[in-house]
């Protein structure tokens, strides 16, 4: 048994989830943080579109909480920056945005989003989605190692 290869699974296993939250508003942004760290996240956040991308990039979250009504630049168009950069484009993103309309999750979801909420957050609906995220992503990450073993049976045969 290699010692170190089940090392590495143990540190897997209690790994804590990070998510990146992107609000502009204090209240709202302190509020999330508090929340989603005492339901055992990692939280990192950014104040608007460009600090939200590059945050992507620096920390590797496991998933990332998008407000859409950022300023200059929005929500929507910081998701399409992610989604479009290698080490990002993996990231599900959750729109965040005070409106309900049919409209927002349509664009929501054009441009990369993985699910969509609203505002005030329901934080047991909201954390629910996080979930979900989190098992289609380690559920996507295991068929692609299975695909790899398979191509790796086929060429050693």
């Amino acid at each position: 048994m290699d010692i170190s290869v089940e090392s590495a699974k143990l540190a897997d296993a209690c790994k804590r989830d990070k998510i990146l939250l992107v609000e502009d508003n204090y209240a709202n942004r302190d509020m999330l943080v508090r929340r989603l760290t005492r339901h055992g996240f990692d939280v990192c956040f950014a104040v608007d579109g460009p600090s939200g991308v590059e945050m992507a990039v620096k920390e590797s979250p496991d998933v990332i909480l998008m407000d859409v009504a950022l300023g200059a630049m929005d929500g929507w168009e910081a998701t399409r920056l992610i989604k479009a950069g290698a080490s990002t484009a993996h990231i599900p993103v959750i729109a965040l945005t005070a409106h309900a309309l049919a409209t927002d999750r349509d664009k929501s979801i054009a441009v990369g989003c993985a699910d969509f909420d609203t505002k005030p957050v329901d934080l047991s609906r909201l954390i629910g989605k996080i979930r979900a995220c989190l098992m289609r992503m380690r559920i996507e990450s295991q068929r692609e190692q299975v695909g790899k073993n398979e191509e790796r049976h086929v060429l050693y045969r």
